[in-house]
Formats: structure tokens, C-alpha cells, sequence
């Protein structure tokens, strides 16, 4: 069926005259008779006709309830995005006459235009603009201003822009300055909305929430706070990965605040806690929860190791080479930081990797960058090393049986195995040697125990990597509490 031109003509003018109705049926013999004047020339500014228009909009729902759009302006705000404002009018609800105090019916009493922040199309940003209008109560004295249905709390933005700004943070996937630049917000406005919703999800009443799960395994350590000696500590269920306490500080008192937290009944179900050697920690875990086990894994024992001993020894062999005028042998020992303190497969495969060829960067014909290819032969200059130097040779056996200790399951064999690289470091008498003795000697119960729970810190030690990598990424987090719930928060996204 087609459809005449006169029609479609006709059928829009009764549209827009039922707009005109709408819009001065809000405003009562009650309201003043300037603004009363100002909006019916709001309502004549109305098209009548809109065949200019056709085809160079769409027509999509606005989700702005109450608010009719009278006409659209646009502006360039720079050389790809463009502003787009809704000009048009809020509809007054009968509620909105209603005195919230007494009950009695109001009056308009003066009105302001408000714009609010939209959701953008593409690249381009929308603002809603209408009179807000405020009522005057003549029986208690009450001044109140129109209901906006769609307005977000705190913000002049709307409730469809709140929730995509929510929406995009809660992917995990953007930062909050890369927000504020899709949505057109200050930074400021996202980082409160982000803190917003993390209180939401991640705190009741003012309070954090309790575990979710009952944990079996527990993981703690702490963390530097921004660039001064500030530390905080985390701590975290093994299993799932997900931060259960962070607090500032690394003493006792953090462990006695996150046991008081769970609740004494939580903790009863606690088998053990990975953690590194911090005194405080262990202690405080014993003397409040005894039926917890405390585990010290390898990899803080063989950091410890490596940094400590078989990194000084070496500068020591180094400078006493040169006293000795052993020029030769010092060379070898140069550089050589990396080759002794990986692993003997770690090099094997380096070098299988070199045999092979690969490229580790590829280099820039742009920079005039060549590539770089794995270099070998690690194997032949660690055989060298240990060849040549007696000492590092018998450091280099302790490292070996304090790998092949970490695979025992038997907490006795353990313990027989750490004490077979005491007396070997005590027979040697070298004084780095030594100082790791009474490493051992201090932490016999919680290196043993390894045997029994085969758990390690290699999570919470993941979470430390990603820690630093948001706090690169926001160029630092002055706010610590939304700093702690964004921990909490990626901890808990995939």
C-alpha cells in the first residue's frame, strides 16, 4: 500500500501537536508567568515539519524517561569527534508536586537548565540539556527540585553512562585513564566510580567481606607502597589465587587483625601457610592458630641461597684471583652471575636453544637494529668454572641437594637431607656458608614441612608481578583503600 506525502505530513503534525500538549499541560496556573512564557516558546520552537530531516538521522531509544527532544545541535570539538546536545524539555510527574516533608501540593517556584553527560556514539560525545525545575511548598516552607529519573547519584551524568563507565572497568582490560578517554569523563569521576563499585562488590557495612570459600592453604607476603619503605601485606588462598586481607604494614598485628576477621572457627580448617622467612609471620601464626603449619618453600630458600652466598663467594673468588694475579681465571669468573645461580637444565636448554638459532630479538631495519640470537656454549663455562674453583664447585653441590631435598615427601628423610648440607657447609668453614647454616639451623620446622604440604608461594609471588604492573600502569595509586580493592579485584579476574 502506498502511502501519499500529505499524509506522512499529516501524521507528523499531529505528533509534534501532541508534543505541544504534553509539554504546557505540565505547567499549571500556578507556575509564573515568565517561565510559563519562556516554555511555550520552547514548544512553538517545535518542527512541524521534518522532511529536511529524513534520512540523515535514526531514530533509537533514548533511555532518558520523562525527556522529550525538542531539537540536536552539534559542534567539532576537535578534528575526529564531534559534540552532539539533546535540547528538550523533563516532564513534571504528578509526584513531583507533592511535598516530601507535609504531603501538601507545591507550586513551581523557578527553574535552571542542567546539562548532563551522555553515552557517546563512536567517537562522539552527547550532552542531555532541559530546565530542571524546583517546587516551592506553601505550607511548611519546603523547596524541592524535580525527580530525574535518569540521572546518576553524585554525578551530572546519566544513569546509561554510569553503568558503561562500570561496565568497561569491570572487565579488567582498560585503565582508568583510557576510560575517561572513551566516555569523555575526568579521571577523577571514573576512579569514583571504580571505588564505587569495588566497595560494592568487595565490602558491607564499611567492612571487607569474608572469604567466599573456606581456604585449606593460605599464602602471605608483603609489598611495597609507592616508592618509600611503606610495606603492606597481602595474604591469599592458595588454591584460588583470591587476596583474602591486605593490610599496611608487615608485622604481627596484620595477622592477628585478618585471624580476627575470619573468625577462629574459619582458621580451625586451615592446614598450613606458605610464606617467606619473615619472623613476624611465623610467630604470630603460631601463637594464635598452633594447628596451622608453617611451610618455607624453595623458592625464597634458593633465592636466599643464590643471592647470599653463591653470588658473594663468587666476587670473593673474583678479588682473590686478582690479588693473586690470576688474570685469567678472574675472566672466567666474570659475568658469570646468571650461569651460576640457574639451574644446570635451565643452561642445557639455553643451549639447545642456541644450536637451533633463536632469535630473542628480532632487531629494526627502520633502527638500523640487528636481531640477536641466543648465545651457547653456558654448559662448557659452567663445567669451566667448577673445573678451575674448588669453592664454588662445593657451593654448587649444596645448591643440587637442596633441590633434590625439596622433592622428598617424607619429613624425616627431609630433615636427614638439610642436615647432610649443614654439616657439609660447616666442614667447609667458608663464612657465607656459614651464615646459611644458621639459616637452615633457624628454619628446620617450616623447611621439613615442605615434605608433608608440597605448597609454595609461586601464586602470591604472580599477584607481586601484577601489583607492579598496575601501579606502572596508573603511574602510582595515592588512594590506598581503592588501591587495596583493585588488588582484590584482579586477583579475582581471569
Amino acid at each position: 500500500m502506498i502511502i501519499s506525502e500529505k499524509l506522512i505530513k499529516c501524521v507528523k503534525s499531529i505528533k509534534n501537536l501532541a508534543k505541544k500538549v504534553i509539554l504546557l499541560y505540565n505547567f499549571n496556573k500556578q507556575a509564573p508567568k515568565s517561565i510559563l512564557e519562556s516554555k511555550i516558546n520552547e514548544v512553538n520552537a517545535i518542527e512541524t515539519d521534518t522532511d529536511n530531516t529524513s534520512g540523515k538521522y535514526l531514530s533509537i531509544p533514548s533511555l532518558l524517561e520523562g525527556f522529550t527532544n525538542t531539537n540536536t545541535t552539534s559542534e567539532k570539538i576537535d578534528k575526529n569527534r564531534s559534540l552532539y546536545r539533546f535540547n528538550g524539555v523533563l516532564t513534571i510527574n504528578d509526584s513531583d508536586y507533592i511535598c516530601p516533608k507535609c504531603g501538601h501540593k507545591m507550586h513551581i517556584n523557578n527553574s535552571h537548565q542542567i546539562t548532563l553527560k551522555h553515552l557517546c556514539f563512536g567517537g562522539n560525545f552527547t550532552r542531555v540539556c532541559f530546565d530542571h525545575t524546583q517546587f516551592y511548598c506553601e505550607n511548611c516552607h519546603n523547596t524541592n527540585m524535580q525527580n530525574i529519573s535518569f540521572k546518576a547519584d553524585n554525578h551530572r551524568i546519566t544513569t546509561e553512562l554510569y553503568n558503561y563507565v562500570r561496565d568497561l572497568l569491570a572487565t579488567g582490560h582498560y585503565t582508568n585513564k583510557e576510560v575517561a578517554e572513551i566516555t569523555g569523563l575526568n579521571r577523577n569521576i571514573v576512579k569514583d566510580i571504580d571505588k564505587k563499585r569495588l566497595e560494592e562488590k568487595y565490602t558491607i557495612n564499611g567492612k571487607l567481606i569474608k572469604p567466599e570459600r573456606q581456604a585449606i592453604y593460605l599464602g602471605i607476603d608483603e609489598f611495597k607502597l609507592h616508592n618509600g619503605y611503606k610495606y603492606a601485606t597481602h595474604i591469599i588462598d592458595l588454591e584460588t589465587g583470591h587476596i583474602l586481607w591486605i593490610q599496611e604494614g608487615k608485622k604481627k598485628q596484620v595477622v592477628y587483625d585478618f585471624i580476627n576477621h575470619v573468625g577462629g572457627e574459619w582458621m580451625s580448617k586451615v592446614k598450613a601457610v606458605a610464606c617467606d622467612m619473615n619472623s613476624d609471620f611465623e610467630e604470630a601464626f603460631r601463637e594464635k592458630c598452633p594447628n596451622i603449619t608453617i611451610v618455607f618453600d624453595y623458592f625464597h630458600i634458593i633465592k636466599n641461597y643464590n643471592e647470599k652466598v653463591i653470588s658473594a663467594i663468587r666476587k670473593d673468588e673474583q678479588n682473590r684471583l686478582k690479588n693473586e694475579g690470576k688474570t685469567e681465571e678472574a675472566k672466567t669468573l666474570k659475568r658469570s652471575k646468571y650461569i651460576l645461580t640457574s639451574s644446570l637444565s635451565t643452561l642445557i636448554k639455553k643451549d639447545k636453544e642456541a644450536e637451533n638459532g633463536k632469535v630473542i630479538d628480532k632487531g629494526s631495519d627502520l633502527f638500523k637494529k640487528a636481531p640477536v640470537k641466543r648465545t651457547g656454549s653456558k654448559v662448557d663455562k659452567y663445567n669451566k668454572i667448577l673445573e678451575e674453583n674448588e669453592l664454588l664447585f662445593t657451593a654448587e653441590l649444596i645448591k643440587e641437594k637442596i633441590q633434590h631435598a625439596y622433592t622428598l615427601t617424607n619429613e624425616n628423610e627431609m630433615k636427614l637431607e638439610i642436615e647432610e648440607i649443614i654439616d657439609m657447609c660447616e666442614t667447609n668453614g667458608n663464612k657465607h656458608l656459614l651464615w646459611f647454616t644458621k639459616l637452615l639451623k633457624s628454619h628446620m620446622y617450616g623447611i621439613t614441612s615442605h615434605a608433608k604440604y608440597n605448597i609454595s608461594t609461586g601464586k602470591i609471588e604472580g599477584i607481586n608481578n601484577k601489583i607492579k604492573t598496575l601501579r606502572r600502569q596508573a603511574y602510582g595509586y595515592p588512594d590506598d583503600e581503592y588501591f587495596f580493592l583493585k588488588l582484590f579485584d584482579i586477583s579475582r579476574t581471569k
